[in-house]
């Protein structure tokens, strides 16, 4: 009961707060439904409780902010049809569409109390911010900017975003690291969070550290794996879808869900739906440049094998002709050698036969005429060499004769001589001419006189 002093009437605060406890149970006795952004979920896990801070906007600024709470039960059943709905969980800085009620406490003032909330209504909100993010990312030309980025004839250089923990990622190395055709990868780890909104910090934070040692790299690998499709929605963020659109070096992603794409992956140069098929990516364009690579060294070995066959057939002719060539030669050759074997036997018989006669005819006569010759041989040697004293002295004169003759002709004959007479030598090119058959019109001929050369040009001939 109020108390009455100097006419005033006063209320204890109790009193108060339990007459607005009071009023507000009476006009909202029951639920109704409101739109807000929760901006922090404020969960209790030791409790099981959250109290979240729900706020209204309007071009960015906080035109109304209440407090609420969601109890334990409630929120464990709110939290599990969101991961249904949205594969994302109850969580920070989504839009909310809730049912709740007025709940006033004298000691903790008035809140909402939360009894439910609609997942579609968060779902729309969500999808249109992707929606935006895209729009954006168009306007600014961006979106398939990372689609047309060089990318490495074979990408072994790889920089890879992940949990060092994740299953995903331990798939994807086995696959790349024991893939049984030998490829060799090098890659290095850049460890963030991949999933909720601490997701976007992390990623955009490695993606800055890698651009500083860009030229170690061929690719950016965002590898996220085990974890479902929950906690997605941060790849729809504008900030990192921008960066990875923006990143000078292909980027793709293999972040494990099997829904609708995320425009991180859309603006990716290429993503797939789990870091092993990322990887069986990769392995791919090692085939497609070893296939060929192998085919044309078996196309190779095989025109090598066919040329080296061709050449041992052709060797194979060539040596049978040379054997059959050269056993004819030889049978040709054999034969004319015991042809003229023969022939030189015969020959020789006869000469042998006709000499060994003549050396008994001249020894015959040699023995006649031997006994002659020396008592002769004195008187032949006196004669010989009177003889040969006067036809010697004859011969002397005789050639000495000849040659004065020959050294008369000779000085006559000499051209010197000759032109003195009055005669002159024509050349072409060097060379005495004798007929006008050696001279055409038009050639330059040289005339030889006694003191001196003439030089002419034939304009024209007229043969005798």
């Amino acid at each position: 009961m109020p108390e009455t002093i100097q006419n005033k009437q006063i209320f204890s605060l109790l009193e108060v707060t339990r007459s607005i406890q009071k009023t507000l149970e009476q006009r909202y006795s029951t639920g109704f439904w409101v739109k807000a952004e929760m901006i922090k979920l404020n969960h209790y896990s030791h409790s099981g409780h959250c109290y979240p801070d729900l706020v209204e906007k309007q071009q960015g600024k906080v035109i109304a902010q209440i407090r609420s709470n969601l109890w334990k039960r409630d929120f464990q059943r709110i939290n599990d049809n969101f991961l249904q709905v949205l594969k994302e969980p109850l969580k920070d800085g989504i839009k909310i569409l809730f049912l709740a009620k007025i709940s006033f406490d004298p000691v903790y003032g008035i809140s909402l109390h939360i009894l439910d909330i609609d997942p579609s209504f968060t779902l729309g909100d969500l999808e249109k911010e992707k929606q935006e993010t895209i729009s954006r990312l168009q306007r600014e030309g961006l979106f398939n900017k990372n689609k047309k980025t060089p990318f490495a004839l074979l990408p072994q250089r790889l920089a890879i975003i992940s949990v060092e923990t994740s299953k995903g990622y331990a798939d994807f190395l086995k696959v790349i690291d024991h893939n049984p055709w030998g490829y060799q990868f090098f890659h290095m780890l850049f460890p963030s969070i991949l999933q909720g909104e601490k997701a976007v910090e992390g990623i955009i934070f490695q993606l800055s550290r890698i651009k500083k040692i860009l030229r170690h790299f061929d690719l950016v690998a965002i590898i996220r794996g085990g974890g479902g499709d929950v906690g997605l929605s941060c790849y729809n963020n504008f900030e990192l879808s921008k960066a990875i659109a923006d990143f000078p070096l292909p980027v793709i992603t293999g972040i494990g869900h099997a829904t609708n794409e995320t425009v991180t992956e859309m603006v990716g140069y290429e993503n797939a739906i789990t870091p092993t098929k990322l990887a069986e990516f990769l392995i791919q364009h090692f085939h497609n440049f070893a296939e060929p690579l192998r085919e044309s060294q078996r196309i190779i070995a095989d025109l090598a094998l066919n040329n080296i066959n061709d050449e041992k057939q052709n060797l194979r002719s060539e040596v049978k002709m040379f054997r059959s060539a050269t056993k004819n030669i030889i049978s040709v050759n054999r034969q004319n050698i015991t042809t003229n074997g023969r022939s030189l036997y015969q020959g020789s018989a006869f000469l042998f036969r006709n000499q060994r006669n003549i050396l008994g005819h001249i020894k015959e006569q040699t023995g006649r005429q031997a006994t002659f010759l020396l008592r002769n041989r004195r008187d032949l040697v006196h004669r010989a060499q009177l003889n040969l004293s006067g036809k010697t002295v004859s011969k002397i004169k005789n050639e000495k004769l000849l040659i004065d003759g020959l050294e008369k002709n000779i000085r006559l004959m000499d051209p010197k001589n000759v032109l003195k007479r009055g005669f002159s030598i024509t050349l072409k090119n060097g060379k005495a001419i004798s007929t006008a058959n050696e001279i055409e019109e038009g050639d330059q001929i040289d005339t030889l006189l006694m003191d001196g050369k003439l030089t002419s040009i034939v304009n024209s001939k007229k043969q005798s």
